[in-house]
């Protein structure tokens, strides 16, 4: 079973348009969503939520439609929008008191066991934590009424890489059971490229790719050459490119075809900023 489904939404404002959106996300599996700000992310996760209102297209959350009546299924999916400030006049121990007369599924021992792990403290205000511990709560708020879907907007932005990489690891542990799935967007590329199977992109509302990341990694390649040899590239090697000073810098596919193809140009292993980079601000042949 498929935790999203994506097919062709659209959603029309005064300034901004997303535009055709399809993108699939198997259980037990995590994918990035990418694109700059302004891109559509937070879009398209209001969407899937149900909190605004899609011109067209459909959505299926573990199989069925996430509208506002679906109580079961929203049980089943966790979503951490931000550092929310709901919850700032209680304690930890006040909000599980409010959590469990919400959610049917809520599960003390899971709770417990995220509040000693995150190392939260029992009787500070939530007002007085950091920005790092407020989303750690968010997250363990989100995993204790045990989803099988978890919606994270920027969950690990601002945070100290050491606070990144324990979170993370959360994550990754969530997917190991094959009903799961997270759905991530992030403006921090290094954590996609450590935990996500695929990445999404999205740029000015339209779908740039859904695809794996490792494809993304191990199969394009940025290639740099000079301004003269760039004339010998074939139009239909060339995904994006972008002359700079010295060099023209070219997002291309099947990374080891093209170093054996143009042996005169260098062809390097590319990152999710390379290629989100090139989309954004190269140009197309």
């Amino acid at each position: 079973m498929n935790a999203l489904e994506i097919k062709n939404i659209s959603k029309t404002y005064k300034n901004f348009k997303l535009d055709d959106i399809s993108f699939v996300l198997p259980c037990g599996h995590i994918m990035g969503l990418i694109g700059e700000n302004g891109a559509g992310k937070s879009t398209i996760i209001n969407c899937i939520l149900d909190i605004i209102e899609k011109d067209s297209g459909s959505i299926s959350v573990l199989g069925q439609k996430n509208d506002k009546n679906n109580v079961s299924l929203k049980e089943n999916i966790g979503v951490v929008l931000d550092a929310s400030d709901v919850y700032d006049n209680y304690t930890v121990k006040q909000v599980e008191n409010i959590m469990k007369d919400v959610y049917k599924q809520w599960n003390h021992e899971v709770y417990d066991y995220y509040i000693q792990k995150f190392a939260l403290p029992l009787n500070k205000m939530i007002k007085d934590f950091s920005r790092g511990m407020k989303m750690k709560m968010a997250i363990t708020i989100a995993l204790s009424h045990q989803p099988k879907l978890l919606i994270l907007d920027e969950a690990t932005s601002g945070l100290d890489p050491i606070m990144r990489d324990e979170i993370l690891d959360v994550f990754m542990e969530f997917v190991q059971d094959e009903n799961h799935a997270i759905l991530l967007s992030s403006h921090i590329s290094s954590d996609l490229e450590k935990i996500a199977d695929y990445i999404t992109f999205i740029h000015e509302g339209k779908l740039i790719l859904s695809t794996s990341k490792d494809e993304l990694i191990y199969e394009y390649g940025l290639m740099k050459c000079r301004n003269d040899e760039f004339d010998k590239i074939e139009k239909e090697d060339i995904i994006r490119y972008r002359i700079k000073t010295y060099e023209v810098e070219i997002l291309v596919k099947d990374r080891e075809k093209m170093a054996k193809k143009y042996p005169n140009c260098i062809v390097d292993p590319t990152k999710l900023d390379d290629i989100m980079m090139l989309y954004v601000k190269g140009e197309q042949i």
